[in-house]
């Protein structure tokens, strides 16, 4: 079976190149850590049996391109990407496994939390500029947060705030009324979780629901010092809204991990110094980066079969 992986961090991790050699030695590897337009996609993919993709475009016009297409899978955990009713139709299998990358992004969660909560990253650039401001911010413990999406990832942020005896306040659109009875949840509406947390964090997939979710009528509601973080899709933040909450104290700090357009070009915003800004990190620590790729290799090895 002949194989292409897009992916470039899937590319370059030793333990999943040795996989790859092992399993599907003829495997083309992104190893020029090239990233695709559609037609460059296209042209990469043509002739391939099976594709490893990353956050790559998949849809009616690729898959029209790519008649010996017969299986994707997803390197990661996210399947917004991929259009799965056209999957559907040209008889394409999908291998996807949720949630295995969800310890790491939890723990950005908790990290960025506790960062901006604490004036950790705020104090620390003021200090490598030269300035001394002695500003220990709040702690956590204690706090009010709000978690809006409960799947894998909101889950695990849940069991990590364990510890801290926080007050958390849970929005889904599954009723998942057992789960919250058993773990002390409360189950509220968003405009509860925006009027009343610390923190606020997002885990729901990009739709055109949760478009333009976190926007100024949100941040309208929130309090002065309530900090928002968003380790899931770019377009559930309306960024020049955000820019506007930030600049203007209605709240304290966020923390943005994903964008409207990666790389960000919004310079203006991404340079305020209270908002703490990653490249798209959240999934890839080490750990996880190993577990995604062995996922997407053993779905290609069950189709093999």
């Amino acid at each position: 079976m002949r194989v292409a992986v897009t992916s470039p961090s899937f590319s370059k991790h030793p333990d999943l190149i040795a996989k790859m050699a092992t399993e599907f030695p003829d495997a083309k590897l992104n190893t020029e850590g090239l990233r695709f337009s559609k037609k460059e996609l296209i042209e990469y993919l043509k002739g391939f049996e099976a594709a490893i993709v990353g956050l790559d475009q998949i849809d009616e016009e690729v898959l029209l391109a790519l008649p010996e297409l017969k299986i994707i899978a997803k390197y990661g955990v996210g399947l917004n990407n991929i259009d799965l009713d056209a999957c559907k139709k040209h008889k394409i299998k999908i291998g996807w496994t949720g949630g295995v990358n969800r310890i790491s992004v939890a723990e950005m969660v908790i990290g960025n939390a506790l960062s901006l909560l604490r004036n950790l990253y705020q104090t620390s650039n003021l200090l490598s500029n030269g300035t001394w401001q002695k500003n220990g911010g709040e702690q956590l413990t204690g706090k009010t947060v709000g978690i809006i999406g409960v799947g894998y990832i909101g889950k695990e942020v849940v069991r990590m705030l364990q510890p801290f005896n926080c007050k958390i306040l849970v929005n889904d659109i599954i009723d998942q009324s057992a789960y919250y009875q058993e773990n002390g949840l409360i189950e509220s509406t968003k405009e509860e979780i925006f009027k009343n947390c610390d923190v606020i964090t997002v885990h729901t997939p990009y739709t055109e629901q949760t478009k333009y979710l976190l926007n100024k009528t949100a941040f309208d509601l929130m309090k002065p010092n309530t900090i928002v973080i968003n380790t899931a899709r770019g377009r559930i933040v309306e960024e020049n809204d955000l820019y506007e909450a930030l600049t203007q104290n209605k709240i304290k700090a966020a923390a943005l991990d994903v964008y409207e357009e990666e790389p960000p070009t919004d310079t203006k915003l991404i340079s305020l110094p209270n908002l703490i800004c990653t490249p798209h990190i959240g999934g890839n620590a080490k750990e996880a980066v190993l577990a995604m790729g062995m996922s997407a290799i053993n779905h290609l090895m069950e189709y093999k079969k």
